[in-house]
């Protein structure tokens, strides 16, 4: 059922430009007085909310009064220039819409001042679905403009689609006899065997949620920054390792993430993290991968890539990019002792 919404309203969401001024949370600066680029991904997702408000329509009354969450289903940027502690950011949000566009699309640029010039700092592209909320199963009607934007379950638009193929040509025929089992060790088995991967399962928690039941893409920022995590542990190069001996800190110049179906409270998510590429000894790119076990089978929720190099600590304020060292070269590669 749909209604009819001023038509300013969507004008002004699908055409104006927004630009506010943003600072990085406090909680993101983990090494020295740098921001990680899940905090740098959160000031993205910030300003597109702010878009939103800007143009009258703001995510608390999108869930309110029409009953639809607003959920970011994909997010791909690209860091150019450090964020720091204290940075005040500019973001400007660009409508990024096309007429037979099934998401609301934005481009997301952040800009910071560097001894008295200001820089392209990040470059993002968004897309945004308006979820039908069922859970309290209250009537509703949606704005009519609004309507092709909805969808009753995540991963139903374009582009989910593109990335599920994508993900399933790069993914193990897992076992169905194993995963029909149901056991933990089985199920991680499978989505290892024969790649140079990391997974874990982790049953999902409501603070990684939103709008009742689902998880959202704060939680699979939150998922891909703790797959690094746990993979060059396992490999025996952990952040804290390298730290401690070299004074090499991870870097971040891209990452993306799309959601392709929902993955909901309290269910259990295999998360497998996967180097696919080493370049020219700088950087790495790993996918990483998220799956549910319904009906006996894998069922992906959300893939994405992420690409890391290292950088030598030079003092509390500097950096600057390091090759890998045989060690290093060796762990990403798939030898898990880092030898």
């Amino acid at each position: 059922m749909t209604a009819a919404v001023e038509p300013t309203l969507t004008k002004a969401l699908l055409a104006d430009t927004t630009t506010v001024r943003l600072r990085p949370r406090y909680e993101g600066s983990n090494i020295c007085t740098w921001i990680g680029f899940k905090h740098v991904n959160y000031l993205v997702e910030e300003a597109v909310l702010i878009h939103f408000a800007h143009c009258g329509m703001p995510a608390r009354l999108l869930y309110e009064e029409y009953g639809l969450g607003l959920d970011v289903v994909g997010l791909d940027s690209r860091i150019l220039h450090a964020f720091h502690m204290d940075d005040e950011a500019e973001a400007e949000v660009v409508p990024d819409t096309s007429p037979d566009d099934d998401t609301l699309g934005f481009k997301v640029t952040l800009r910071v001042d560097r001894d008295g010039s200001t820089l392209k700092a990040v470059t993002s592209k968004v897309r945004v679905s308006l979820r039908t909320d069922t859970y309290l199963g209250l009537p509703t009607e949606i704005p009519g403009e609004l309507a092709r934007f909805t969808v009753g379950r995540l991963g139903a638009h374009q582009g989910a689609a593109e990335a599920a193929r994508t993900a399933a040509d790069a993914a193990p025929a897992a076992d169905a006899a194993a995963v029909a089992g149901g056991g933990e060790a089985a199920v991680l088995a499978a989505l290892t065997e024969g790649r140079n991967a990391h997974a874990w399962k982790w049953n999902i928690s409501y603070p990684s949620c939103h709008f009742t039941e689902r998880l959202q893409m704060d939680g699979y920022l939150r998922l891909m920054e703790e797959a690094k995590d746990r993979f060059v542990r396992d490999r025996g190069i952990s952040i804290k390792t390298l730290l401690d001996e070299r004074q090499w800190i991870p870097v971040v110049p891209h990452s993306a993430i799309d959601i392709v179906d929902e993955a909901l409270m309290e269910e259990d998510l295999y998360t497998v993290y996967t180097v696919e590429e080493i370049y020219k000894n700088f950087t790495y790119t790993s996918r990483m991968d998220c799956y549910v076990v319904r009906d006996g089978r894998l069922a992906l929720t959300a893939t994405g890539r992420i690409v890391h190099g290292y950088a030598l600590i030079e003092n509390r304020r500097d950096w600057h990019l390091v090759p890998f060292d045989r060690r290093v070269l060796d762990a990403l590669g798939g030898k898990p002792d880092g030898s």
